[in-house]
């Protein structure tokens, strides 16, 4: 009988070509879809690279996270009353943990149920018999009367500046042409001449900057922000002339307003643009404007429109973390599910009507706000510089009212 030759005792050497990532490595992987479960595979790539150094392609990551058990998970389409189908969504947490963004949800809802939003008898200001609704009242002059009031050679102005003020608030909420402004305010040439001069000067954006940090102090908050949130709006434009485009995505020809707000919606630069430039193509001179006055932010948050190159291109040049809040339940880039994660709170059922995005909303908000006045639901002036101008005077008009209430 044949003998069997003896085993060798060093062990068989598998065959095939090593792991290109260790196991640390693609920990690292698993850890990045958790912290942003929406996010798309090129920012997979381009967030890995930054941390270890190490480029992978797109079959690499796909492979090594369904090895670790994730797998991108495409949410259901919603069907309407009519019968038709629609991506329907609901507000998921930030993707931090699963309980504690339903729970953060429930308790920011029941924290927030005792406050009262909308329309309050602050908002219905009858003003007096000298002063408009919209005027500023005796404590909100106090605030900013030194930017407005600055001694200086020269004789005596001849009308207030607290009336000339009034008068520029008053065509930016009843939507009047400087010719048409009450009698009972300065002559509408010098009230014009006056805008244009703190046009040029940077009041409006001065006054916006202090109240800024006057309201973040007050909620406990550093006056220098490190996040921040930009999103564009487009607005048709009147016959007056001027820059304008057509953007062809909101199928609307005017210009785009490009802002970047803090996480609490208060703004920190302002761009205007004609409408058919891009947002991805207006992102980085409006961050450059952002991180000109604040060097500490940090944090960005984008919608879809920033998504891509445009994205990196822009956390690479300033140094920020530029992070896409998709809706949570886009089909084109659906969620990264995990072993651990059945129920994936951050894609909850298809319900129909507005979606409130996590970060992105504050930025939503004030777009909607900006609109409010009369003379902003469309740009009317020929300058660019004007619009910007009207916009930061809109966003001060409001914080100064919201300031002196809570004071």
């Amino acid at each position: 009988m044949p003998q069997e030759p003896p085993k060798s005792s060093t062990p068989t050497r598998k065959r095939g070509r090593p792991p290109k990532l260790s196991a640390e490595e693609r920990a690292k992987l698993v850890d990045i879809t958790k912290e942003q479960p929406t996010i798309a595979i090129d920012d997979i790539i381009a967030k890995f690279r930054k941390r270890t150094g190490i480029s992978v392609s797109r079959s690499t990551v796909t492979k090594y996270l369904r090895e670790a058990g994730v797998v991108r998970v495409r949410g259901a389409r919603a069907r309407t009353p009519g019968g038709g189908e629609t991506a329907g969504g609901g507000g998921g947490s930030d993707g931090d943990d699963d309980d504690e963004g339903e729970a953060g949800d429930e308790a920011s809802a029941a924290a927030e149920g005792a406050r009262s939003y909308g329309y309050n008898e602050s908002h219905r200001d009858l003003g007096d018999a000298v002063r408009y609704p919209c005027g500023l009242t005796d404590a909100e002059w106090a605030v900013v009367r030194d930017l407005f009031e600055k001694p200086g050679p020269g004789r005596p102005p001849k009308h207030s500046r607290r009336h000339m003020l009034d008068a520029c608030v008053y065509a930016l909420r009843s939507g009047c042409s400087w010719r048409m402004l009450p009698k009972d305010f300065p002559p509408w040439g010098q009230v014009y001449a006056a805008f244009r001069r703190w046009t040029s000067q940077g009041l409006f954006e001065q006054m916006y900057d202090r109240l800024r940090e006057m309201w973040r102090l007050r909620e406990g908050r550093s006056p220098a922000p490190t996040a921040a949130v930009i999103d564009a709006q487009s607005v048709k434009t009147s016959p007056q002339g001027g820059p304008k485009g057509y953007d062809a995505g909101k199928k609307v020809k005017g210009r785009k307003r490009h802002l970047v707000t803090d996480t609490l919606g208060l703004l920190l630069a302002v761009l205007i643009t004609t409408a058919d430039v891009q947002d991805r193509d207006a992102a980085d001179p409006v961050v450059e404007l952002a991180k000109a006055k604040y060097p500490t932010i940090e944090k960005l948050y984008a919608d879809g429109g920033y998504a891509g190159k445009a994205a990196r291109r822009v956390g690479e040049k300033h140094g920020i973390d530029v992070e896409v809040v998709h809706h949570p339940r886009n089909r084109n880039v659906g969620a990264w599910q995990h072993p651990d994660q059945p129920s994936l709170p951050h894609m909850p059922e298809a319900k129909r009507g507005f979606v409130v995005l996590p970060k992105r909303w504050v930025v939503e908000r004030n777009n909607a706000w900006n609109e409010r006045p009369r003379r902003m639901n469309r740009d009317h002036d020929r300058r660019l510089d004007v619009s910007t101008a009207w916009i930061w005077l809109t966003e001060a008009r409001m914080l100064l009212r919201r300031l002196t209430a809570a004071a």
